[in-house]
């Protein structure tokens, strides 16, 4: 990949070695606890002005679960419908809404009250505001801001880095290096996963993994539409109106596709790096449509996955997603 900054500045950027490119040119190194402009970090669950604190919080820290922020606020309900749901979710035998909260992460009991206080809490489709409600653990669906806590431990999601000459398999009969190498290199080989979709053997980047098989079907069926993200380098110059035409769309020999969005992130005298986001799951169909149009694929990194990012994750490690990432993915299709 060419190492230039866009604008032509001559400067090289280190930051594309063997991993996608930042989505914003770093500022300098910031402080700790701030932002590269030298303002105090900002996430979903971290407190500003007259604020308690909100879900999630302790995965805000790490890195990955940079502000994905709410799915979706709730309608707050009237009297008398907050007295119907609170009846009709409430188990007397069950556990505190507040403990089975904090129990999955979201945040101290003090703070779960708040949540379910505001508003921000649905159980069973139903918005409950009352702190004084149980429910049953093993089979309450259970969302914070529109995003479903997983209450069952034993599913797992993990985002994978791929390498570039990886099968996308968890085993190969030709020997090649497959995704069980890099989990055996890990903490990770006792828990039985799949991976969400493929990427061929040549292409890098985001690789999903999980156990969770109703997650996974949903991820890759059409009727959802996951957009999926990539970073393409291809030989340059490139001429003006091969975006609209990628846009437009074309006849492949298995069917139509397009993209849905096109941008030129870089451009350096032979290399021209572009960034396109498309929803189609098809084999190798960003390769297959840059070279309908005249520019076959020099390089291809899948950097996002419906809300999952890359972003400065190494190649050829696996980390296991946040519980906002979680619920973001449930959140795309309707979990």
């Amino acid at each position: 990949m060419n190492d230039r900054k866009p604008g032509g500045s001559g400067k090289k950027n280190n930051s594309y070695r063997g991993k996608p490119l930042p989505s914003k040119p770093q500022q300098g190194k910031p402080g700790k606890g701030q932002s590269a402009q030298g303002q105090p970090r900002k996430s979903w669950g971290t407190p500003g002005p007259g604020q308690r604190g909100g879900p999630f919080r302790e995965d805000s820290q790490k890195g990955y679960d940079r502000n994905l922020g709410a799915a979706r606020k709730p309608a707050r309900p009237n009297r008398a419908q907050r007295d119907q749901n609170f009846s009709s979710v409430h188990t007397p035998e069950g556990v505190r809404l507040q403990k089975v909260m904090a129990s999955a992460g979201v945040a101290s009991r003090r703070v779960c009250e708040d949540l379910i206080a505001e508003g921000r809490v649905e159980v069973d489709g139903k918005v409950v505001t009352e702190t004084g409600i149980r429910v049953d653990p093993d089979t309450a669906v259970i969302h914070v801001d529109g995003l479903r806590l997983q209450l069952d431990t034993t599913l797992r999601y993990f985002a994978f880095n791929k390498p570039r000459g990886v099968v996308s398999t968890m085993d190969d009969p030709d020997g090649r290096p497959c995704i069980s190498d890099y989990l055996k290199k890990g903490k990770y080989d006792s828990t039985r996963l799949f991976h969400v979709g493929r990427l061929d053997t040549e292409t890098e980047g985001l690789l999903l993994l999980t156990n969770d098989g109703e997650l996974a079907n949903r991820l890759t069926h059409p009727s959802f539409e996951i957009p999926k993200t990539y970073l393409v380098q291809v030989h340059g110059p490139m001429a003006k109106g091969v975006g609209a035409q990628l846009k437009e769309g074309m006849q492949l020999e298995d069917g139509f596709a397009q993209v849905d969005s096109f941008k030129l992130v870089d451009s350096t005298p032979g290399h021209v790096l572009v960034e396109v986001v498309m929803h189609s799951g098809k084999n190798r169909i960003v390769r297959r449509m840059f070279k309908e149009v005249g520019y076959p694929v020099e390089r291809l990194v899948r950097v996002k996955f419906g809300p999952i990012g890359l972003g400065d994750q190494k190649q050829g490690t696996i980390r296991q997603m946040g519980r906002q990432e979680q619920g973001h993915l449930m959140a795309a299709v309707n979990l």
